[in-house]
């Protein structure tokens, strides 16, 4: 089984420190804050990059599904939005909204629909995410 690694430096207090996350290939490092994560501020943060995890193992399990049944996808693209913030006196991720758009020659409305549905259930991400809302928004096109 494969063990990926990412890390992260941290300098300074909360809101006036800073750091940088980097991906364990090397593909990504970025600066992140306070204000990039609680504010509009340049630099990534937590959950944008687990927004493109998660988008990104959604629309490969989506192929993989859409494989199984039969389907070859000729283009899949998923917008994952994560939403952050205070609930309770405590910062959360509250709900994370997939929104799919795929061309599968082929396939019928229903059909499609439902190995969406079920790759959200059987997605690495989506499960290791399992404590958190996770929407669904599909289509064709």
């Amino acid at each position: 089984m494969a063990v990926r690694e990412s890390t992260a430096r941290w300098s300074g207090a909360l809101k006036d420190g800073s750091g940088t996350m980097r991906l364990g290939s090397g593909a990504f490092e970025g600066p992140y804050s306070y204000p990039s994560r609680f504010e509009d501020g340049a630099g990534t943060n937590p959950e944008e990059l687990i927004g493109a995890a998660h988008a990104g193992c959604y629309s490969m399990a989506l192929a993989a599904g859409l494989g199984k049944a039969g389907f070859t996808p000729s283009s899949i693209a998923t917008t994952a939005r994560v939403h952050f913030g205070a609930s309770g006196g405590v910062v959360t991720i509250s709900r994370i909204d997939l929104d799919t758009a795929a061309t599968v020659p082929g396939i019928d409305g229903d059909t499609f629909q439902k190995i969406a549905a079920e790759t959200k259930e059987i997605c690495p991400v989506s499960k290791a995410l399992a404590g958190v809302e996770i929407t669904l928004s599909a289509r064709l096109g």
